[in-house]
């Protein structure tokens, strides 16, 4: 990318020609100049300076989109001369929620490191809301979705499924008709609640009981308002957090009843009782999701062979 994208690019993401001329080591006079000369040679503004934080004028908008447009042109160069090599050079980048790159991600990755160790492999922890901006921006080359019917123009690979789970502090008070939908950590990990047999609740078994919810923005936030909009029912929210894990850990700890994915269970959960859900959205369906349609690295292909391979 030629240095006067990069500088306005950068700008555009921080939002800031300060902010954005600390991150290019430069001082801010220096830049500033820099974005005159660019504006300048186009004939028009690039940014709003009346407003705070900077804004993209239409002219911004579309050079910003001319810049992504050329940062995949060099990706795909670059990744096409990585693929001559037959995988023993190149960088891939993966972006994963706290949850996948903690539960779902480290076999993938220890197979793919061994059976391509000339590979390197960056891994990007964000927010679900976040991940496909970077994947738009180049940030990352791969990551995972579980947007329901989704409408974008990404290629999409089917990847995984989990269950979405109720997590109740095992302390707290539940009416004793519900002991018949209780399942343990053992339960879970023999699958028990994938069966079509097994007793599922609705969110209006649970009044007065506390719960953390993920913020907004977030997939499991809306599912998780489904549940309670289908019940006729709202919850009694005491904490929302950014992360399914952090919700996880904080109901283990008997804070609050929160909603988990079965892929968390690894022991017995004696403090926890769990219930599976009474709704079509508590299962969810993972795609792969990356930017190319008409060329796709080799490294992309085999991560997602082996990410198959494995889970399937």
């Amino acid at each position: 990318m030629e240095q006067d994208m990069k500088y306005i690019y950068t700008i555009y993401k921080k939002q800031s020609i300060s902010k954005a001329a600390e991150a290019l080591y430069m001082t801010q006079p220096a830049l500033s100049i820099a974005v005159s000369r660019v504006e300048d040679s186009l004939g028009t503004r690039l940014f709003n300076r009346d407003q705070k934080p900077l804004e993209l004028t239409e002219a911004g908008e579309l050079y910003i989109n001319k810049v992504l447009q050329i940062q995949a042109l060099e990706d795909e160069l670059q990744a096409q001369l990585n693929d001559l090599s037959g995988l023993k050079t190149g960088i891939l980048k993966i972006g994963g929620s706290h949850y996948l790159n903690s539960y779902i991600l480290p076999p993938i990755l220890t197979a793919f490191s061994r059976q391509h160790p000339g590979i390197q492999l960056e891994l990007v922890e964000a927010g679900s809301y976040e991940l496909l901006d970077m994947l738009k921006e180049h940030v990352i080359d791969i990551t995972f979705n579980c947007t329901l019917s989704p409408k974008d123009s990404w290629n999409r690979i089917p990847g995984f499924q989990d269950m979405i789970l109720l997590a109740v502090p095992s302390y707290f008070e539940i009416n004793d008709t519900l002991q018949t939908y209780r399942l343990t950590g053992q339960d879970i990990l023999s699958k028990r609640h994938l069966r079509p047999d097994c007793p599922s609740v609705t969110m209006d078994l649970f009044p007065g009981i506390p719960f953390i919810l993920l913020t907004p923005g977030n997939n499991l936030y809306s599912r998780c308002r489904h549940f309670f909009e289908c019940a006729k029912t709202e919850p009694a929210v005491c904490l929302q957090v950014s992360q399914l894990v952090t919700a996880y850990h904080l109901a283990r700890g008997g804070m609050a009843a929160t909603f988990i994915s079965d892929w968390l269970i690894k022991d017995e959960c004696p403090d926890l009782f769990l219930y599976k859900i009474d709704s079509p959205q508590a299962t969810r369906s993972f795609d792969l999701v990356t930017r190319g349609k008409t060329y796709m690295p080799k490294a992309q292909q085999e991560f997602i062979r082996i990410f198959k391979d494995y889970y399937e």
